[in-house]
């Protein structure tokens, strides 16, 4: 397998959110492709979030894509001159107001969607999280913090109780899993 040749590349938009870029390219065998579109997002990260008592901290918020509100872990995008880490406790602090003495672990890193999108995004769980202040949300933002047991979770995803997105499900698969290799998980 070879990878293919970008001959051409031209912005369609550039905006705070993200970037459309469409490239020309030259496959293996030859064929050309003349409008290949690829959008530029920033990395973004993601935490499940875990009280002392096993609660998992999600975040409830109106998505307009999928016109209905949703029930998602805490994420965001990383700031100019941040860490993952510092990143991952600003969303989470910002958008719930809770926060941590433990150190985030990483879980992992992948790309969102390597067909059409540039970005990353790498999922943490933070434990022993507890309350410290309240939200301090952006403008845009109107967000509402729910606790559940972390134990219920993925049954309530399984059965589709709770709308949600990807990202929070891969999370949670991925936090069980962590705590359960680890023997955290009561």
């Amino acid at each position: 397998m070879r990878k293919w040749k970008t001959l051409k590349s031209e912005y369609i938009y550039k905006s705070r959110f993200g970037n459309l870029r469409k490239d020309t390219c030259e496959l293996p065998n030859g064929m050309i492709i003349d409008d290949y579109y690829v959008n530029e997002y920033s990395d973004w990260v993601n935490a499940v979030v875990l009280t002392k008592d096993k609660k998992m901290v999600l975040v409830e918020q109106y998505r307009h894509a999928g016109k209905d509100f949703f029930l998602e872990i805490p994420a965001g995008k990383i700031e100019e001159n941040e860490s993952h880490e510092q990143g991952i406790l600003r969303e989470v602090r910002e958008e719930t107001g809770f926060t941590s003495l433990t150190k985030p672990i990483e879980l992992g890193k992948y790309m969102v969607n390597p067909a059409t999108q540039t970005n990353y995004i790498r999922s943490y769980l933070i434990v022993d999280a507890f309350k410290e202040t309240n939200q301090n949300l952006d403008d845009t933002e109107d967000i509402t913090v729910h606790l559940f047991d972390f134990k219920e979770i993925g049954a309530l995803l399984r059965t589709n109780q709770i709308k949600t997105q990807l990202f929070t499900v891969n999370a949670y698969f991925m936090a069980k899993d962590f705590l359960l290799e680890n023997k955290t998980e009561k």
